[in-house]
C-alpha cells in the first residue's frame, strides 16, 4: 500500500485521495460514518480513538506513507489521543506520517507565526492540537507536523456553507471582522501534504494562504465568487479565543513546488471559470 489517509471522508481528506489517486497511488482512506463515493479507493472504518484499531490496521496494509487529516474539536480523545494512536502505529511500522496540525494552536498575539514558533493554545481545541503535536514528535521523530488554517473548498467548507446560509436568511449568526486566518485552498493544501509526504523532511511546516483576511472579508469574497451579495452578510466582534494568527509559511514554500495561493487569489480565479 502507497498511502493511508486517516479521516479521507472529510473534505481535506478526500480531496487528498483524489489527487493521490489521480497520481497512480495506491490508497486506502479510513471513515468514520460514511463512505465517499470516490473510485480506486479501499475504504476502511476506523475510530481512532481506539488504539487497538489503528495498529491493526496499520500493521495489515503496511503503507509506505499515512497522512492524519482526523480530527474533532469538541473531542479531545479523537485529535489528541487519535493521532498519538497515528503516530506510534506509523513508528510500529516504519511508515513515513504527515500529521495536520492547526493554527489554533498559537494564541494571536504574537504579529505573525512561523514553524520555529511553540504553541500558546487558549482554547481546548487548540490544546488538544498542541497536545497532539508534542506525541507525534516523541512517538515519530521524522514525521511533518503541518500546520494549517481555514480551509475553503469550492463550495464544500464549512465556511463557505455558513456563508450562503447567511445570505440566504436560513441561519442567524455574524462573521468576525477581527478574527483573522491565512485561508487555504484545500486542492493546495492536499497538493502540499502530499508532496511533504514523498520528500526527506521532516519536522514542522506551514501550509496557509498568502493573504490574511478577517472571516467577514472572506464571506465576502466568497458571496462575490458565487452571486451573492457581500454587502448584507452581518458582521459582527468575536470576543474569546486567538483573534489574528497569521501563519508565515516562508520556509516551507521555499521547499514545495506547490504554490499556496492567498484567497483573494484563488476566490477570483474561481470565479473567471
Amino acid at each position: 500500500m502507497d498511502l493511508v489517509v486517516i479521516g479521507g471522508s472529510g473534505l481535506l481528506g478526500q480531496e487528498t485521495t483524489r489527487q493521490a489517486r489521480r497520481a497512480g497511488a495506491r490508497v486506502l482512506a479510513t471513515y468514520h460514518r460514511r463512505v465517499p463515493a470516490i473510485a480506486g479507493v479501499q475504504w476502511r472504518p476506523l475510530d481512532i480513538r481506539n488504539r487497538d484499531e489503528v495498529m491493526d490496521l496499520i500493521q495489515q496494509v503496511r503503507p509506505a506513507a499515512i497522512i492524519n487529516a482526523a480530527f474533532r474539536q469538541a473531542d479531545w480523545v479523537t485529535t489528541a489521543d487519535g493521532a498519538m494512536h497515528v503516530a506510534a502505529a506509523a513508528a510500529c511500522a516504519a511508515a513515513r506520517l504527515v500529521h495536520v496540525s492547526s493554527d489554533a494552536i498559537f494564541s494571536g498575539r504574537a504579529s505573525s507565526y512561523d514553524e520555529t514558533c511553540s504553541p500558546d493554545p487558549t482554547t481546548p481545541y487548540g490544546a488538544a492540537k498542541a497536545a497532539a503535536e508534542t506525541a507525534v514528535k516523541g512517538l515519530a521523530p521524522d514525521a511533518v507536523i503541518a500546520r494549517t488554517s481555514l480551509i475553503i473548498g469550492g463550495g464544500d467548507s464549512q465556511h463557505e456553507r455558513y456563508v450562503h446560509a447567511l445570505a440566504a436568511g436560513t441561519t442567524r449568526g455574524v462573521l468576525f471582522t477581527n478574527d483573522v486566518r491565512c485561508p487555504v485552498h484545500v486542492t493546495d493544501l492536499a497538493s502540499g501534504l502530499l508532496e511533504l509526504a514523498r520528500s526527506r523532511y521532516s519536522g514542522i511546516h506551514h501550509l496557509a494562504g498568502a493573504d490574511a483576511l478577517s472571516r467577514h472579508e472572506l464571506g465576502v469574497l466568497i458571496a462575490r465568487r458565487d452571486g451573492l451579495d457581500g454587502a448584507e452578510l452581518p458582521g459582527g466582534l468575536r470576543t474569546e479565543g486567538p483573534l489574528d494568527v497569521r501563519l508565515d509559511c516562508g520556509m516551507t514554500q521555499a521547499r514545495l513546488k506547490t504554490r499556496l495561493r492567498g484567497a483573494r487569489e484563488f476566490l477570483a480565479t474561481e470565479l473567471d471559470h
